[in-house]
């Protein structure tokens, strides 16, 4: 997978832990997907992707992926939203390095996205 962006140029280089490259099922639908630990005190990795845009709605088979997952020592709190048919997720987290490494989590998934949508 080629990625049309520097990342390091994204995150400082400090909070930069190891970088994978994968591929996941997103409803039939296979996403390339790059992850990528924010390390601080605590550690989050974040993990993103896109098949890209496929002309239209789902229906079209365009898919994106993105998950985020306390590593060690993050204070982060995931609930649900159900309401009738649709749905939805809280994610909170608690501390001021949470918080620096959400902000890092959320630019990297931008530049991911962003990158590969323009594939």
């Amino acid at each position: 997978m080629k990625m049309k962006f520097d990342i390091v140029k994204i995150i400082a280089p400090s909070e930069l832990g190891d970088f994978g490259i994968s591929t996941r099922q997103v409803n039939g639908q296979t996403v390339p997907t790059l992850s990528c630990e924010i390390i601080s005190c605590p550690i989050l990795e974040v993990e993103v992707g896109t098949n890209g845009k496929q002309g239209g709605d789902s229906g079209h088979g365009g898919r994106t992926y993105f998950s985020v997952q306390d590593v060690a020592g993050t204070d982060i709190t995931v609930t649900p939203i159900k309401n009738d048919d649709n749905g939805g997720v809280v994610i909170e987290f608690g501390g001021d390095l949470e918080l620096e490494m959400f902000i890092s989590a959320l630019k990297f998934a931008v530049a991911v996205l962003e990158a590969q949508s323009e594939q």
